[in-house]
């Protein structure tokens, strides 16, 4: 759920940069966030996130 919440965090940020910087007009924003919210109710969902948790828990077992 942390790792859920902190991606999503992350991801809204980025957008939200993207959008005040002109690199990302409003119109491809909201159509990225609706294809975001219709994949996750997909069958796809569990894959992908299986997927992010374990690139994850990957990088998170990367030691400096």
């Amino acid at each position: 759920m942390a790792i859920s919440l902190s991606v999503v965090l992350l991801l809204a940020i980025i957008l939200v940069v993207l959008i005040r910087g002109g690199s990302l007009k409003a119109g491809p924003a909201i159509v990225a966030v609706l294809f975001g919210f219709f994949l996750a109710s997909t069958g796809m969902a569990p894959s992908i996130n299986r997927f992010l948790n374990q690139l994850a828990e990957t990088i998170n077992s990367i030691s400096f």
